[in-house]
């Protein structure tokens, strides 16, 4: 059966010689699996440059009902980006946001809801006038609430958490800044300063660990913390 759908590619791996197998949350029909065939060979139609990670799709794909690799119909670009490929600090971004997305989402897991939101962050990601320092944690904070473990309150995130790497001096910082994350969500002008925004960073990830049961390490974390000036 043929279903047209918004995707959000996660990511990919090569198949054989020319093709690849590619993971795309999308938004009707939840996490999937696609083979994409002779994507890789010379004068295919389609690119594989067409499924970088968190590129937005428009799709028309064939739906099993028995699962397993599913085929893509026809794919295009849903919203085509002008800062993020050409900027090193965005696309550095969208590498953890995919690591994330990849980590926290299981096969034909379904949330509109949560379409939306990463959408909605990718688009954002790539207005000139967004402030990047923050983007990383606003996005932790708020992906954490759609799927269904992100506490309302910055007391809560402590109450919840196994560890607490603050000072009693940093603490009320870190709420504020908390709290200034949870309000204005990407807008957030709050201003602590760089070891904490890194510490609390570490924190989120730490917390998504434990609400996930992952023992698994960040590879794009290196990356991150450069970016986190």
């Amino acid at each position: 059966m043929l279903k047209k759908t918004e995707g959000i590619v996660l990511s990919s791996i090569r198949y054989k010689d020319t093709s690849i197998i590619v993971r795309i949350f999308t938004r009707e029909l939840g996490l999937k699996s696609y083979i994409v065939n002779g994507v890789r060979s010379q004068g295919a139609k389609s690119k594989a440059a067409l499924y970088q990670p968190m590129t937005i799709l428009d799709l028309v794909v064939y739906e099993k009902e028995k699962g397993g690799l599913q085929r893509i119909s026809e794919a295009k670009i849903g919203f085509p980006y002008q800062l993020i490929p050409f900027d090193f600090s965005r696309s550095g971004i969208t590498m953890f946001m995919a690591e994330v997305a990849g980590k926290s989402l299981y096969d034909n897991y379904q949330n509109e809801w949560l379409f939306d939101f990463l959408k909605e962050s990718l688009i954002h990601l790539d207005q000139k006038s967004t402030e990047l320092k923050h983007f990383p944690l606003a996005f932790l904070v708020h992906k954490a609430r759609f799927l269904g473990f992100g506490p309302d309150q910055p007391e809560e995130f402590f109450e919840e958490s196994r560890s607490l790497p603050f000072t009693a001096e940093e603490i009320p910082i870190i709420k504020e800044y908390i709290e200034n994350l949870l309000s204005d969500s990407y807008s957030c002008n709050f201003r602590p300063e760089i070891h904490l925004r890194r510490q609390l960073l570490d924190y989120f990830l730490d917390f998504y660990r434990e609400q996930l049961d992952s023992v698994t390490p960040w590879k794009s974390i290196g990356i991150l913390r450069q970016l986190m000036n």
